[in-house]
């Protein structure tokens, strides 16, 4: 069992120093990697999984935006290497908690009572960590509370860690930050947003409200008095985690009565609302004891412009006439296409993009899909480790507008969850949608 975390670097140079240590052992291993090369000893893979536990050590133990942007980077970015995802994987569900006497802190600070003067129990060890925050259990008059708790100086720090970390995961991807700046920006935002938990708040209103009608979902009750900027306090959903749920081996009929839950709840939000939980990973659901799918986390939620909605709905229209110049237009409107970069780069984006677009949109464009399918997913992450390794790739631009950062997130954390329910789905009501748009 992991041993909580008992301090965290909480002002900004103290983090920087941290940040500076971890860039000179990514830059020690450069150099025992050049060194190797010289006798042909040295290979990339040893020099990225070096370079990954030096990265994800440091990350892990900042907390806050570092630790997010190692989730961020391990959840469908089939650009990083692979030691690179496995390692920052860690970030998803192997967090390590702070101790009880920081988060005591920070909880007095924001509610002004201790946990023990507000709840007749409380749980001193966190039941789950993450990148902002841990969650304790609490109870008043035997109603359970989950009480999630951010950790010390995240908020504060969080625009000068991005700025120590960007020159990182630039240099893992390979990048120039003139490129990535408005990509940055946007993470930032988002970010930000994520550590100010009155938002949250607020985004789970706007959310609850609509999506209260769909089958198969649940949300817990917010308790605003026990809650703040650092704070959020709410109704304990009694069931089994995702991940843990799956171990149980439920029937193949659950499974798919789950999945299409999720399914349905993502939909309903893209299609609907335009305003999406943007962080699908197996730690913010809960399957009930009633057997519903709950909800438990609001932290990360983006909204959809209209702008790029309708173009990503033009992009499903046109994808099986690909060839088309209203295709190519909509790559345009998505900054997925320059018309003005060389002919060598646009014949290259020509080339690759129309081949990832229909593997990663071909459960979109079916009936039904089974997410089930090692042979799907294996067919992704070989072609990813191709374009990885493509040095013409590589050299390229960044491609696409900002929205897609935590909109194929979020497609991709939800085809991950489906795969690891091994469900098989009802997907047609996606181009249902875009008939009857076209046809309104």
């Amino acid at each position: 069992m992991k041993k909580d975390q008992d301090k965290i670097a909480v002002s900004k140079l103290g983090r920087a120093s941290k940040l500076a240590n971890t860039g000179a052992k990514v830059g020690s291993n450069y150099i025992k990697y050049y060194a190797k090369r010289l006798v042909n000893k040295g290979s990339q893979e040893e020099l990225d999984e070096a370079n990954a536990k030096d990265v994800y050590r440091a990350f892990s133990e900042l907390k806050g935006g570092p630790l997010k942007m190692a989730q961020m980077l391990s959840l469908g970015d089939q650009l990083l290497p692979k030691a690179y995802t496995e390692e920052f994987a860690q970030a998803q569900s192997s967090v390590t908690p702070l101790s009880y006497p920081l988060i005591r802190k920070t909880f007095k600070k924001e509610v002004g009572k201790n946990p023990d003067e507000v709840f007749e129990n409380f749980s001193t060890s966190a039941v789950n960590a993450a990148s902002i925050g841990q969650v304790h259990k609490g109870s008043i008059k035997r109603i359970e509370y989950a009480i999630k708790v951010q950790y010390p100086g995240v908020a504060d720090s969080l625009h000068s860690d991005l700025n120590l970390v960007a020159p990182v995961a630039i240099k893992i991807l390979g990048l120039k930050k003139s490129e990535i700046k408005p990509y940055l920006e946007e993470v930032e935002s988002k970010l930000l947003e994520e550590t100010n938990y009155e938002m949250e708040l607020q985004n789970a209103k706007r959310i609850i409200d609509g999506c209260e009608g769909l089958e198969g979902i649940v949300f817990p009750k917010f308790k605003k008095k026990l809650s703040g900027k650092r704070v959020i306090t709410m109704t304990w959903l009694n069931g089994l985690s995702l991940a843990d749920w799956v171990k149980t081996n439920p029937s193949q009929k659950e499974r798919n009565r789950i999945g299409q839950a999720l399914w349905n709840f993502y939909q309903y939000q893209i299609h609907e609302l335009r305003f999406v939980h943007a962080d699908p990973h197996p730690g913010n659901f809960i399957i009930t004891d009633e057997g519903s799918l709950g909800v438990i986390d609001f932290g990360c939620i983006k909204e959809l412009p209209l702008d790029f909605y309708k173009s990503y709905i033009k992009l499903l229209e046109y994808s099986r006439e690909m060839e088309s110049l209203e295709f190519k237009e909509t790559l345009i409107e998505l900054g997925l296409y320059d018309p003005k970069a060389s002919l060598k780069e646009r014949e290259l984006i020509l080339s690759t993009f129309p081949e990832m677009f229909e593997l990663v949109g071909r459960p979109l464009m079916s009936d039904t899909f089974d997410f089930g399918s090692d042979d799907y997913f294996k067919e992704i992450y070989t072609k990813g480790e191709a374009l990885s390794k493509n040095s013409d790739i590589r050299r390229l631009s960044a491609q696409g507008s900002k929205h897609f950062i935590y909109f194929n997130r979020t497609y991709f954390g939800l085809y991950q969850l489906l795969n690891q329910l091994k469900a098989n789905i009802d997907t047609s009501k996606e181009m249902r949608r875009i008939k009857l748009k076209q046809s309104a």
